[in-house]
């Protein structure tokens, strides 16, 4: 199955309007592998996954912290406020976050703040069939990780998040 037949005709604009949200809040990666490949993009999901990864992988660490820092807190104040993308507020609800007890939502809260606290981005996981008990029991595994390795884990965490997307479009 295919993303969309008609996706190597798209514009630009019609592609990053598609396709940039697929990073949370980072149409910049859309548009850049769009101008890269001269707009001949690939209407496969893994394969459009791999490139979109690519983007990302060469951008400065600049734009990679944005990008983290693009994220909601996992069952945070957005969350509770309603203030999350479709897909954020989708795989969140998929993983039980929006059922959290209160005082799960404190815990979360709690490791929210000591993560943004000693790593200066957002704790992120491809929360799809995770449950948010699992997810604590990685938030908290996670806390003692180095700034680097950290770094990497939450980027790869937000390429299979892209993917995960990807391939629910072409469902």
């Amino acid at each position: 199955m295919r993303l969309n037949p008609n996706l190597a005709q798209l514009d630009e604009a019609s592609f990053v309007a598609a396709y940039g949200g697929v990073y949370e809040h980072s149409p910049w990666i859309a548009k850049t592998l769009w101008q890269s490949l001269g707009g001949k993009v690939p209407t496969s999901a893994g394969k459009l996954s791999l490139l979109m990864a690519g983007v990302l992988e060469g951008a400065e660490m600049a734009a990679k912290l944005a990008l983290l820092r693009a994220h909601p807190d996992l069952a945070g104040k957005a969350a509770i406020a309603g203030d999350l993308t479709q897909s954020s507020r989708s795989e969140q609800a998929g993983a039980g976050l929006d059922a959290c007890t209160a005082e799960e939502f404190a815990r979360f809260e709690r490791l929210n703040a000591a993560y943004k606290e000693k790593f200066g981005f957002p704790f992120i996981v491809a929360v799809k069939g995770l449950t948010r008990h699992d997810i604590l029991d990685q938030f908290a595994a996670r806390l003692n990780n180095s700034r680097d390795k950290e770094l990497q884990t939450a980027l790869n965490e937000v390429n299979k998040i892209a993917r995960l997307r990807l391939f629910a479009m072409e469902a």
